[in-house]
């Protein structure tokens, strides 16, 4: 054998070996042009330029490599493209990674770190990391994943870091051919009771509470936002959310303000999607009202117990956007045999002013909000004498709708405060849903929620059995 071919022979594992090793780094002697990529080593995502949809224009991103469909999970540049094949991705002397437009010697992007970084990695994670000295040694001073745009994978955080002020949220593309900055936006929102909401510019558009479990001896059950986001944390550094799965499951905000979960499987499946019926969509019913999409009527809004709409012109032609208002505006719910009427398996109301108390039992919760005149409602995550966190509201009752199905321990028992005089109706047949009532005493009565389907007199109430106590 030709000893020179030997030689070769004999060193080619070696050289592929260090090829294959090192093809998910970026060091201060590398660039990446258009056309090359940077690849992870599980070979799962990559880096490079690429042109969305029907555009021309150049973009850096992030793209599962091995899914034949191109879907792009994270943009550089996306405010900021390259006419033209000319760009190319470096570290400059300081350490950031940039992007150069060198038709026009320019840079359209940088990462904007004061630490000096050594090399860019990206992960199996789909994460890209700029790591600080020399083998990795330093850590890590700037990710990818804490400037998502409109992709959310797999144990990347939603949240605000409180050490730097850094928020994470997403925003959708302006549509499949343009990648900047759209006006749909899904962010963890921060108060007493955070919860994930989906916002059109500032108006939102649709919300699940977060840290909402029912618990039985201290045991969590399956709920719907615990599938949608798997974990979330609170504590003196940061608040955050995150779910885990497989690294070919995906979630998105899309051009047209959907939140979508995919899963790879051969084609790309729907898991989930929101806004899906008219339920979902933030408000619907307006303020004390409540929405159920299967309630047998033609129309899904009523309002909560011991409240009537405040236009019934308005809701006879389906428009519950005024919401409702108190039944009886003179009669005292302060100490005056008020009660409360429990509405089973709602979604609780919009948290941005409600208080939360940890470990109380579900009696100690009512009473909290029963001694409490300003106290409008109260849920509790605790069962069977259990102790866990106690919800109370003392505003508008907003955003109340009865939990899907497809979740059927996703929702709480909301007890609604109402009058002595409410609590004094005469049982009436019950025509669509159930929802029991527990206000302290011992008298009980059926509770009626109005509406007003649009070929029926608008005077016409339909019962929807609420099962209520005295105090």
């Amino acid at each position: 054998m030709n000893p020179g071919k030997w030689v070769f022979n004999l060193l080619l594992p070696f050289i592929f070996s260090r090829i294959c090793t090192s093809i998910d780094t970026l060091t201060p002697n590398q660039s990446i042009k258009d056309g090359d990529v940077l690849v992870s080593s599980d070979e799962t995502f990559a880096l490079g330029f690429f042109s969305p949809g029907n555009s021309s224009r150049r973009y850096v991103g992030i793209w599962y490599n091995k899914i034949p469909q191109q879907t792009v999970v994270w943009v550089a540049n996306r405010d900021s493209p390259i006419n033209g094949t000319y760009g190319v991705l470096s570290l400059d002397r300081d350490g950031n990674l940039v992007i150069n437009d060198n038709t026009r010697n320019r840079t359209v992007w940088q990462t904007n770190v004061s630490a000096v970084s050594y090399s860019g990695r990206l992960l199996d994670s789909g994460n890209l990391v700029l790591f600080q000295g020399d083998s990795e040694s330093g850590g890590v001073v700037w990710q990818s994943f804490d400037h998502p745009t409109n992709t959310l994978l797999p144990n990347m955080k939603l949240g605000l870091d409180r050490r730097t002020g850094l928020e994470r949220f997403l925003t959708s593309w302006k549509s499949r051919d343009d990648p900047s900055t759209g006006e749909y936006s899904f962010r963890l929102e921060l108060n007493d009771m955070p919860q994930l909401m989906l916002f059109k510019g500032s108006t939102p558009v649709w919300r699940i509470p977060a840290w909402v479990t029912r618990r039985q001896s201290a045991k969590a059950e399956t709920t719907a936002s615990s599938l949608i986001i798997g974990t979330y944390g609170n504590n003196r550094d940061q608040i955050y959310a995150f779910y885990n799965a497989s690294n070919l499951s995906t979630m998105f905000v899309d051009e047209l303000g959907s939140l979508k979960m995919l899963t790879w499987v051969g084609r790309w499946v729907k898991f989930y999607s929101v806004p899906g019926d008219q339920c979902d969509y933030y408000g619907r019913c307006g303020a004390y009202g409540y929405c159920d999409s299967n309630n047998g009527q033609e129309f899904e809004c009523t309002c909560l117990p011991g409240y009537e709409p405040r236009s019934v012109e308005e809701w006879y032609l389906q428009d519950a956007s005024g919401g409702c208002i108190k039944k009886r505006k003179t009669l005292s719910m302060c100490g005056n045999r008020e009660g409360f009427v429990k509405v089973a398996n709602a979604r609780i109301p919009d948290t941005p002013k409600a208080r939360v108390s940890i470990s109380l039992s579900e009696p100690e919760c009512k009473d909290k909000c029963l001694r409490n005149c300003s106290c409008l409602a109260y849920t509790s995550e605790a069962e069977e004498g259990a102790r866990a966190n106690c919800i109370t509201w003392y505003e508008n009752l907003m955003d109340v709708r009865r939990y899907v199905r497809r979740f059927p321990n996703g929702g709480l028992d909301l007890y609604v405060r109402v009058d002595a005089v409410e609590l004094e109706v005469p049982p009436r047949p019950k025509l669509a849903g159930t929802a029991n009532g527990d206000g302290g005493g011992n008298r009980r009565g059926e509770m009626s929620m109005l509406s007003f389907p649009p070929k029926s007199f608008p005077e016409q109430n339909v019962t929807v059995g609420l099962e209520a106590d005295r105090c």
